[in-house]
């Protein structure tokens, strides 16, 4: 705002400067109407002009008029008793515009240097106007006082506009910072105000990262106290398998296969990430690749062929750890029952991703029981169950769906559909 008003204070001087110069221009004009030159060359002026302040003493409008070949000077009455700085040489046809200094004041004047041609007689003349510069100046001190009067306070009035605005504006962080502060000190779970658009995205995210890392935590809680609960009967079983020394081997080779099941199922429960909208999106086809060949290597000796169709350019936002978990003990499941085929097929509808897994092999008796820890179609494949149980917790975390059904390679079937996080 000091700028803008130094910029019109500035055109507004220079605006009133030359309107100035206008005027004094306009008296030149005058004087030379009313000058004349006698026979004998000496120049004549009228008593009186239509200009009153030139015949005024004193009035701070003076006039000159310089005879060059006679050298003689012609003042205006205004100009009795006084000596203001007139230009008294100047080239003929040309203009001056100037602001000087003398007899103790500052005038703004106008010169102009003509040749004067009568019937008989040609003279130059140099014709010279003063204003004092005092008016000037006091139309100029007036509007900067103005000027800054108002600037001043516009600039005011925009200062505390901008303060009542960005409180306005702000009130929202700030109230986001205290629900913040309360989560923080447990007197609240989220947050529950209501925000602007602009924040709207910012809060929701917040309460899905609080409440991720609440299902984290519950999670952790949930696989300790599980695990904690499961190992007690193995144990137990143990403990009276100690009394029994024959059948002491056989004890310990099936609790501790059970105990790994359980150790297994709820390490990968406690490990998945679940549903999150921070994870970056992964692309799925090389993650189907790399346990492919993994498990070709595996089942080397059955021959199984483990064909994928899969999009190059499908990504899901999903943590790799999570889908090598789900992608893999399903595949692993699928490869161990297959005949010769596996089949997988990954593609996107209506916004979810969708993954089918099929087999040739002997298919699902008990489609319910089969995602149940510890439950098996067939003891001598071992970790059949296990598998798809964490398979199970981990879409559920994800707020999946998993559904088990007969193949059209007449084995078992896999569909697992995953909305976005």
């Amino acid at each position: 705002m000091v700028v803008a008003g130094l910029a019109v204070r500035s055109a507004h001087e220079d605006s009133v400067r030359a309107a100035h110069f206008a005027q004094l221009q306009g008296t030149i004009y005058l004087l030379l109407a009313g000058a004349e030159l006698d026979a004998d060359g000496a120049l004549v002026m009228p008593a009186g002009f239509a200009e009153p302040r030139l015949s005024l003493p004193g009035s701070g409008l003076y006039a000159n008029i310089v005879n060059v070949n006679r050298h003689d000077e012609w003042h205006s009455p205004s100009a009795v008793g006084l000596s203001p700085p007139f230009q008294r040489s100047l080239a003929v046809g040309q203009w001056r515009y100037d602001t000087v200094e003398g007899a103790g004041a500052a005038f703004l004047a106008v010169t102009y240097g003509v040749k004067w041609a009568g019937r008989v007689l040609e003279a130059p003349l140099v014709l010279s106007v003063l204003e004092d510069k005092s008016q000037f100046d006091r139309e100029i001190g007036a509007f900067e006082r103005t000027l800054w009067g108002w600037m001043g306070g516009a600039g005011v009035v925009l200062l505390l506009s901008q303060t009542l605005l960005l409180g306005w504006a702000l009130a929202p962080l700030q109230r986001v910072a205290l629900e913040v502060r309360r989560i923080e000190n447990g007197e609240q779970t989220e947050v529950v105000g209501r925000y602007p658009a602009e924040i709207a995205a910012l809060t929701g995210n917040l309460n899905a990262l609080i409440d991720q890392e609440r299902v984290r935590q519950t999670r952790y809680r949930e696989a300790l106290s599980f695990l904690a609960h499961s190992l007690k009967t193995p144990l137990a079983v143990l403990r009276t398998a100690l009394h029994e020394p024959d059948q002491l081997p056989a004890a310990v080779a099936q609790q501790v296969t059970r105990m790994d099941d359980i150790v297994q199922h709820q390490l990968g429960r406690a490990a998945a990430s679940g549903s999150t909208r921070f994870a970056p999106f992964l692309p799925i086809a090389p993650v189907l690749d790399r346990i492919r060949d993994s498990l070709a290597k595996v089942y080397a000796d059955k021959g199984v062929t483990i064909s994928v169709d899969c999009p190059r350019a499908l990504s899901w936002r999903i943590d790799e750890g999570d889908a090598f978990e789900i992608l893999g003990n399903v595949l692993d499941n699928a490869a161990k029952w297959a005949h010769e085929r596996v089949a997988v097929k990954v593609w996107l509808e209506d916004g979810r991703m969708w993954i089918r897994v099929e087999d040739d092999g002997p298919g699902f008796s008990d489609t319910q029981s089969i995602l149940r820890l510890h439950v098996r179609l067939d003891e001598r494949v071992p970790g059949h169950g296990v598998g798809l149980a964490v398979v199970n917790d981990l879409v559920a975390s994800h707020r999946g769906e998993l559904n088990l059904s007969r193949a059209e390679l007449g084995g078992a079937r896999v569909d697992i559909v995953l909305p976005p996080p």
